[in-house]
């Protein structure tokens, strides 16, 4: 598989039609492969924190999740296929382990949220299979957190969705990986609140024209505004920079 590094971050050459058929080929492997996500975001948090950084790198798969990834990796000569965000695959990825009989595990958002994405799930995939839930309010290390690996281990899913936020879930996935048995884990965001119904999809012609990040921003302008206001312009102006000078980041 092609990949692009930008600003020290791979990212893969993999549409969703691949990821799919890479789930599919490795969901009973026996040891867990991580199928990370990297956006704008995900980039800048990679320049200051080397355990993420090293994450994505070393997940079995790092795919593109925002169109600004696809700017920056243009900028650099080099065409990545359209993003997968997962928000919105997720209905497609769910359809197609119902169709394969491959169970899921869903981890993250408060306790309400995750059981409503688990009926929402249920009530649209007649015969998807749910091998269990748990809230995403634990603390991440110590005992509590050794029990949800153990419930998750002993629910015998094949999949396992990660929804705590960028960068908690991968450091999370990252500390228990090599005790959890799920074939496939997905660091997954927000998912499970869309899912659920508790936040709204972006209008599809704003996510078709590469305005998803505004949207988001309007609805959410006190947690956002850093990301998106002061996140964006220094990612491109990093990656100018890389393309001007290779091997600067």
């Amino acid at each position: 598989m092609n990949n692009v590094r930008i600003l020290g971050v791979r990212v893969d050459d993999v549409d969703r039609n691949g990821l799919e058929s890479s789930i599919l080929s490795h969901a009973r492997n026996g040891s867990p492969s991580v199928y990370a996500y990297v956006n704008v975001h995900a980039i800048n948090i990679a320049s200051g924190d080397d355990r993420f950084r090293e994450f994505v790198n070393n997940a079995f798969v790092t795919y593109c999740d925002g169109e600004g990834v696809r700017i920056g990796a243009r900028l650099l000569g080099y065409r990545l296929p359209r993003r997968t965000v997962l928000t919105y695959w997720v209905w497609d990825l769910c359809r197609v382990l119902e169709q394969n009989g491959l169970s899921v595990y869903l981890l993250g958002g408060r306790s309400d949220v995750v059981s409503k994405a688990v009926q929402v799930l249920r009530q649209r995939f007649e015969n998807i299979k749910i091998a269990g839930c748990h809230h995403g309010y634990f603390i991440k290390t110590g005992a509590e957190s050794q029990a949800v690996v153990e419930e998750i281990n002993s629910s015998g899913a094949d999949v396992l969705f990660v929804g705590f936020g960028m960068p908690l879930q991968e450091h999370w996935i990252n500390t228990n990986l090599h005790s959890l048995r799920p074939g496939i884990v997905l660091p997954s965001g927000s998912m499970i609140d869309y899912v659920a119904g508790e936040k709204k999809q972006t209008p599809a012609w704003m996510a078709n024209s590469g305005l998803e990040w505004l949207y988001r921003l309007l609805r959410e302008p006190r947690r956002l505004w850093r990301r998106y206001l002061i996140g964006n312009p220094l990612f491109l102006f990093r990656v100018i920079a890389q393309r001007i000078r290779p091997g600067r980041t």
